[in-house]
């Protein structure tokens, strides 16, 4: 059934596209730091395993969200890790140490970078594509990734 939402199909299938890189992005930094509460050696391990475990479960409910707002714009979200490392603007493996401070520094990078593309978005999917809910919602999800950054941030003094 089409969906009927006040926004022209071109301009949900920008969003939509737009939406589906991140995702990927989203699915990456989720997978990156499942490896880090997995794989975290060296000290503080346990605060670090714990850390890691907070954070991947806090991604793992914004994927879904954001693949439930592809769907609920009319499109089918993307799901395979093929079309996701096509997408994503992240990088799948970096050359760090499984130590704390390695997979920190990683994933803050990765953070910072949805942050950018996420601000990037706020305005043209409220101005040029009409679609003022999708820009409500990836302002949500800037900040979310504002307080993980700054927790992450804060392992640095």
């Amino acid at each position: 059934m089409k969906t009927k939402i006040g926004i022209t199909k071109t301009n949900t299938e920008a969003v939509a596209a737009q939406l589906s890189k991140l995702l990927a992005d989203e699915t990456l930094l989720y997978i990156k730091t499942r490896n880090a509460h997995w794989n975290v050696t060296g000290e503080n391990f346990h605060a670090n395993h714990l850390f890691f475990e907070h954070q991947y479960k806090q991604l793992e409910k914004l994927t879904d969200q954001v693949a439930e707002r592809i769907r609920k714009i009319g499109h089918f979200a993307p799901a395979t890790m093929k079309i996701y490392l096509e997408l994503t603007h992240l990088t799948e493996y970096s050359d760090r140490t499984n130590d704390g401070p390695g997979f920190m520094k990683d994933l803050l990078s990765d953070h910072e970078s949805i942050i950018e593309f996420l601000r990037g978005n706020i305005s043209p999917f409220a101005e040029e594509f009409k679609d003022y809910g999708s820009s409500n919602f990836i302002t949500g999800l800037m900040e979310t990734h504002e307080e993980m950054a700054w927790m992450i941030r804060s392992y640095f003094r």
